[in-house]
C-alpha cells in the first residue's frame, strides 16, 4: 500500500510539473470531461488481444460556481450545459509489450446562455463528433502487464465552428493535444480478493485553430474493487469499486478565450461497480465533487455517470 501511495504522489508530481513547464497558466471552463478517461479499471490491458467498447457519459452543468463555493446564476450569462457523451472504442495488444487504441466521441450538448440583448434566454443543441484519441501502449515492465504507459494525440476532429456555442462549449476545441499516462494496478491482499488500481494522464494541447487553445489538464485517479462477489457458479463476477478522481485544468488561452473564467481544480468520489461474464464486462459509476475551486465564474455539475461495456476478442 505504501508503494501505491507513492506511485500516485510521483503521477502528480509528474503532472504538476508538465503544467509548470507552460509559461502563464493558473490552475484550470469547459466541461471537464477529461476525467472521463480515467478511473475505468476495466479497460486496463490485462494480455494479448483486443477489446472493444463503448461508452456512455452524462454530464448536466447548471449550477453557476465561483472559487470553492455557489455563486448566483445572475453573475453568469451561461446558463446550463448539459451533455450526453458516446464513446466507440477499441484497443489491442499486439504482444505482452506493445499495444494501440482509438476512441472516437459523438456528443449531443444542450446550451442555454443570455441573448446578446440581456433579455431572454436562448437555447441551442447540437449534436456532432467529437476529437479522436488515438494512443500507443507499453506494458513490459512487468510480465502480468500490470504497469504501463500511454502516449498519443488527440486530433481536431470536432465541429468547433457552431454558431451558437462559445469556443470553450464547442463539441471539438480545434486544438492538437499531446496525450501522455500512465497506469498501475495491484493485489492488496494475498488472495487477490481486493485490488487496487493507481492511473493519471496529462493533456497537452499544442496547436490550435481560430484563436483559441483549451488549458492543460490532468486527470488521475486512485481506486480499489473487490473481487470476491460470484453468481451462476462462478460465471458471473461482480466487484464494487471505491474510487478518488483529481481533476486540474488550466486557463484557456488565446484571442477567443477567456482566461478569468476557465481554470479549475476538483477533487471527486466515485463508487461503481463492475459485472463480467466470460468476454464481457458492464462497468458503471457515478462522479459526485467533494472540492472544487474555479477561477471566475463557471458552470458546475452536481454528478456525472459513466457507464461502459466491454467485449474482448
Amino acid at each position: 500500500m505504501i508503494s501505491f501511495m507513492r506511485r500516485f504522489a510521483a503521477l502528480l508530481a509528474i503532472a504538476a510539473g508538465l503544467l509548470s513547464m507552460t509559461p502563464g497558466l493558473a490552475l484550470a471552463c469547459a466541461c471537464g470531461c477529461g476525467v472521463f478517461d480515467v478511473g475505468a479499471s476495466s479497460l486496463f490491458p490485462s494480455g494479448l488481444g483486443g477489446k472493444a467498447f463503448v461508452e456512455y457519459d452524462f454530464m448536466d452543468q447548471n449550477q453557476n460556481h465561483s472559487g470553492s463555493s455557489a455563486a448566483p446564476a445572475a453573475d453568469n450569462g451561461d446558463k446550463e450545459i448539459k451533455t450526453d457523451f458516446v464513446t466507440f472504442g477499441a484497443q489491442y495488444m499486439f504482444n505482452h509489450d506493445w499495444g494501440v487504441m482509438a476512441e472516437a466521441p459523438v456528443w449531443d450538448r444542450f446550451f442555454a446562455t443570455e441573448n446578446d440583448a440581456g433579455s431572454g434566454v436562448n437555447n441551442f443543441d447540437h449534436t456532432a463528433i467529437g476529437d479522436i484519441r488515438l494512443r500507443g501502449m507499453y506494458t513490459g515492465f512487468s510480465h502480468d502487464m500490470s504497469t504501463g504507459v500511454t502516449f498519443g494525440l488527440k486530433l481536431p476532429t470536432g465541429d468547433w465552428r457552431y454558431p451558437n456555442f462559445d469556443r470553450d462549449t464547442e463539441i471539438g476545441t480545434g486544438s492538437t493535444d499531446l496525450l501522455l499516462g500512465a497506469f498501475h494496478r495491484g493485489a492488496l491482499t494475498k488472495d487477490n480478493s481486493f485490488s487496487y488500481f493507481v492511473q493519471g494522464q496529462v493533456d497537452l494541447p499544442m496547436a490550435g485553430q481560430g484563436g483559441y487553445i483549451p488549458g492543460d489538464e490532468f486527470d488521475g485517479a486512485i481506486g480499489a474493487h473487490y473481487n470476491g462477489l460470484t453468481a451462476d457458479n462462478g460465471k458471473l463476477t461482480i466487484s464494487p469499486i471505491a474510487q478518488m478522481l483529481v481533476s486540474l485544468r488550466a486557463s484557456d488561452r488565446g484571442l477567443n478565450a477567456d482566461p478569468a473564467d476557465s481554470g479549475y481544480s476538483r477533487l471527486i468520489f466515485s463508487p461503481g461497480v463492475e459485472v463480467a461474464m466470460g468476454d464481457w464486462a458492464l462497468y458503471g459509476d457515478v462522479e459526485i465533487p467533494i472540492f472544487q475551486y474555479y477561477n471566475g465564474d463557471q458552470l458546475a455539475a452536481p454528478y456525472a455517470v459513466k457507464v461502459i461495456l466491454s467485449h474482448a476478442f
